[in-house]
């Protein structure tokens, strides 16, 4: 592994762990985010929390590290291989940040921007995140079940890569893509309101619907940020 692929690691690895949502709830509203809605340091709870205008900054914010990090790797000539690991990095950096205790977000819009980009930066048309998103879009307004759809739509960039012959490292790439976004679900903290959750039911609530209870409402309206914080 060379020098130039180490540091660029390193750096996307801090750059992931910049958290924006985290550090924009604070400026805005003075509240933590990981103590209201669904405690996901994330652009979706953080959109429940205050406003689109708010949230808007911290989805390109989120989208572009990965975009970023991929980008860099190809200007230093690091090979596909290394435009993946550098991607990796950030959205590592964003599930597992070292500026909030290893406890980030869940990595969908910077998975997002990797997925967009590795293929394009490569002179490959981008179908398998077209797919993908076809399997966001129908998880979110067909089945109304967002994360569901994330779930599929990460699940089939590895599969669709495969199918569409593409080189094994970005293979490879997107299929670690897909294991940094289950295993960030899977271990996430558990929750008080899943004590009676059997371990099984918790691993399926968390593939499925991203949160440790069946119930959505209940799991978004823990806490409001009408209350001042203690």
């Amino acid at each position: 592994m060379s020098a130039s692929l180490v540091l660029l690691i390193a750096g996307g690895y801090l750059l992931g762990s910049v958290p924006m949502a985290y550090l924009v709830a604070k400026w805005s509203r003075g509240i933590d985010v990981r103590k209201y809605g669904s405690g996901n340091v994330g652009t979706t709870n953080l959109l429940r929390l205050t406003s689109r205008k708010t949230g808007i900054p911290v989805v390109i914010f989120d989208l572009g590290k990965g975009m970023l990090m991929v980008w860099a790797a190809q200007v230093l000539g690091l090979g596909i291989a290394g435009e993946a690991a550098a991607g990796l990095a950030a959205i590592t950096g964003h599930c597992w940040p070292i500026f909030l205790r290893f406890n980030g977000g869940r990595g969908a819009l910077t998975a997002l921007g990797i997925a967009i980009i590795l293929p394009l930066i490569n002179g490959f048309p981008p179908w398998e995140i077209i797919i993908s998103l076809a399997f966001v879009a129908a998880g979110a307004f067909i089945i109304h079940n967002f994360p569901l759809g994330v779930f599929v739509g990460v699940t089939a960039l590895p599969l669709t890569s495969w199918a569409f012959d593409r080189p094994l490292s970005i293979i490879l790439g997107f299929l670690a893509l897909f294991l940094v976004i289950v295993i960030r679900r899977l271990t996430a903290p558990r929750s008080p309101l899943a004590k009676s959750v059997t371990r099984r039911q918790l691993i399926i609530n968390r593939l499925l619907f991203d949160r440790d209870i069946k119930d959505r409402e209940v799991w978004i309206n823990r806490s409001s940020p009408s209350q001042p914080e203690k």
